[in-house]
């Protein structure tokens, strides 16, 4: 059964969606709104505590791999261009479990979403006002991505570190990395068509600022 997409963007009326690259502040912005204007809160695999137990290797072949792989170490050592697949792979079939759970608490009030639904199916299922891309250079998105205390990231740093041959490890997940946040899939973001914000380089602390000019967009101020 295929829902026609006018159906969807109805009952998504009142979820906000933040997207873009890594270390672009997306889990930071998401978490400050949904304080700010007491929105519900879904950050980034929100999907899973659903996808864990419903997804099946021949429908969500991506999504299953996790439960079909030797062991965390095989993780790491995938080849970039694998790594790179998979994560885009996986968002398009993690697509339809966000939108199910989004409908889901629909109903409870607005929803801030730290998402990866494709830039594509986001064009059909909200509005310019409800979707705001971040955007940071690669060299960022790369080399500090272990920059973060959130437990999947640490995690992944861990199994790299336990690696016999870690530095090479780490050069191999941080190619991945690259062709993930590679110049073409930044380009595809930034001309998108929505509203986006670049972090810059610096330090200078802008969370504050960036929360302010995306609640703007959205019209929650």
């Amino acid at each position: 059964m295929n829902i026609e997409n006018n159906i969807l963007k109805y009952y998504l009326r009142n979820t906000y969606f933040i997207t873009g690259t890594a270390y672009a502040g997306k889990s930071t912005t998401v978490r400050m709104l949904a304080d700010r204007y007491g929105m519900i809160m879904c950050q980034e695999n929100y999907h899973m505590k659903v996808s864990e137990e419903v997804a099946q290797p021949n429908i969500q072949p991506n999504l299953c791999y996790f439960k079909q792989m030797k062991n965390w170490e095989e993780f790491v050592r995938r080849s970039p261009e694998e790594y790179e697949r998979w994560i885009y792979d996986s968002a398009k079939e993690a697509a339809e479990f966000e939108i199910a759970e989004l409908i889901a608490l629909s109903h409870k009030g607005k929803i801030i979403v730290d998402t990866n639904i494709p830039l594509s199916v986001l064009h059909k299922i909200s509005d310019y006002s409800h979707v705001a891309v971040m955007l940071c250079e690669q060299s960022m998105s790369v080399e500090r991505f272990f920059d973060r205390s959130d437990p999947e990231k640490q995690f992944i740093l861990k199994v790299i570190e336990n690696c016999d041959d870690s530095d090479a490890v780490m050069k191999n997940y941080k190619a991945g990395l690259a062709l993930i946040n590679s110049r073409q899939h930044y380009a595809e973001f930034a001309n998108s068509g929505f509203y986006t914000v670049i972090r810059d380089d610096n330090a200078t602390d802008t969370k504050e600022e960036v929360c302010d000019i995306i609640a703007k967009h959205f019209g929650l101020l």
